[in-house]
C-alpha cells in the first residue's frame, strides 16, 4: 500500500512539472491561449498551486485579459500578502486595466495601482521592476490622483543606488517629463557611459527625436553601432534620415547593409526597411525609385495601412 502511495505520489508530481514546464514553453513561444488552457485544466485539479496561479495571471496578462490577470493576481496576495513579486503583478494588470478604460473608471483603479507598487517596494527593497514602475506612475499621473515628479525622483534614486545604469534612465525619464532637457540628456548620457547597451542608445535617441534633433539622433546612433555592431542600428539610422529628410545619402546606406545583413534577431522586418527606402527617395522626387521600393514593402506586408499612404502620397511626385 505504502508503495502504491508513493508511485502515486511522484506520478502527481512530475504530471504537475510536465505541465507547468509546458506553460512556460507555451509563454516563450508566445502561444498564450494554450498557455492558459493548460493552467485552467491544470487548476481545477490543483487550485491551491501558487505556481500554477500565476502562470495563468501571466497567460492572462499576455492576451490583455486585464480582468482575469486580476482575479488571479490578488488571489495570490490574499494567499502570500508579503510576497513582493506577487503585489507587483497585481499592481501592474491593475494599471494596464487603469490605461484600458475611460479615464473617470480608470481614477477609481489608480489608489490600488499604487498601493500594490508601494507594498512590493517596502517589502522589497531590491524591486528594481517595482521601482521602475512608480517612477512611472508618479510620471505620469496628474498631481491631483497623486503625480508627483519628487517622488519619481525618489525611486529612481533607489534605482541608481541598486543599478546605476537604470537609475540613469530613469532620471533622464523623468526629466524628459519634466521638460529640463539638458538634465534628461546628461543622465541618458550617463546611462550610455555606464550601461552602453543598446537600450541606452535607443533611449537618448529617442529623446533627441522628441526634442526634434535628427542630427543628434544620427550622431548617437552612429557611436552605438560602430561600438555594439548591431545591424538593427543600421534601420534606425535609415528612419531618422527617411523621417526628418536629413543625410539621405547616409540613410539609405544603411537601410541597405540592414537589408543585406538582416536576420530575425533584427527584429524590424524587411518590408519596413522598404518602406524607409521609398520615403528617401520620395523625398528626392525619384519617383520610380521610390514605387520600386514601396511596391516591395507592400508585396512584404500588404495590409500595413501606412504603406498604402505613402503609395499614394508617391503618386502624387
Amino acid at each position: 500500500m505504502r508503495k502504491f502511495l508513493w508511485i502515486f505520489f511522484i506520478s502527481s508530481f512530475c504530471f504537475a512539472q510536465t505541465s507547468k514546464e509546458k506553460t512556460k514553453d507555451y509563454i516563450a513561444k508566445k502561444s498564450f491561449k494554450k498557455a492558459q488552457q493548460e493552467m485552467v485544466t491544470f487548476l481545477s485539479s490543483n487550485p491551491n498551486d501558487k505556481e500554477a496561479i500565476e502562470l495563468l495571471g501571466d497567460a492572462y496578462g499576455y492576451q490583455k485579459k486585464w480582468d482575469k490577470a486580476i482575479a488571479q493576481y490578488k488571489t495570490l496576495t490574499e494567499k502570500e500578502p508579503n510576497n513582493a513579486n506577487y503585489q507587483y503583478k497585481y499592481g501592474g494588470a491593475l494599471g494596464m486595466k487603469a490605461l484600458s478604460v475611460s479615464k473617470l473608471k480608470a481614477l477609481t483603479i489608480i489608489g490600488d495601482v499604487k498601493s500594490a507598487f508601494l507594498k512590493a517596494a517596502e517589502l522589497d527593497p531590491n524591486h528594481i521592476d517595482t521601482r521602475w514602475a512608480l517612477v512611472e506612475l508618479y510620471v505620469s499621473l496628474p498631481g491631483i490622483v497623486g503625480g508627483s515628479n519628487s517622488k519619481a525622483l525618489k525611486y529612481a534614486g533607489q534605482l541608481e543606488k541598486l543599478s546605476k545604469v537604470d537609475g540613469y534612465l530613469a532620471k533622464g525619464y523623468v526629466y524628459e517629463y519634466d521638460d529640463e532637457p539638458e538634465l534628461a540628456e546628461k543622465y541618458y548620457k550617463l546611462a550610455i557611459k555606464v550601461g552602453g547597451s543598446v537600450t541606452c542608445y535607443e533611449k537618448l535617441t529617442s529623446f533627441y527625436e522628441a526634442q526634434n534633433k535628427p542630427e543628434k539622433a544620427i550622431g548617437n546612433l552612429e557611436e552605438g553601432q560602430a561600438k555594439l555592431q548591431r545591424n538593427a542600428m543600421h534601420y534606425q539610422i535609415g528612419k531618422v534620415c527617411a523621417d526628418y529628410n536629413v543625410q539621405l545619402e547616409k540613410g539609405e546606406k544603411c537601410l541597405k547593409a540592414y537589408l543585406s545583413n538582416h536576420s530575425a534577431k533584427d527584429g524590424v522586418p524587411k518590408a519596413w526597411a522598404y518602406y524607409r527606402l521609398a520615403q528617401i527617395h520620395k523625398h528626392k522626387k525619384n519617383k520610380e525609385e521610390a514605387n520600386k521600393w514601396i511596391d516591395k514593402a507592400i508585396t512584404g506586408l500588404p495590409k500595413i495601412k501606412v504603406f498604402q499612404e505613402e503609395k499614394e502620397a508617391i503618386s502624387k511626385l
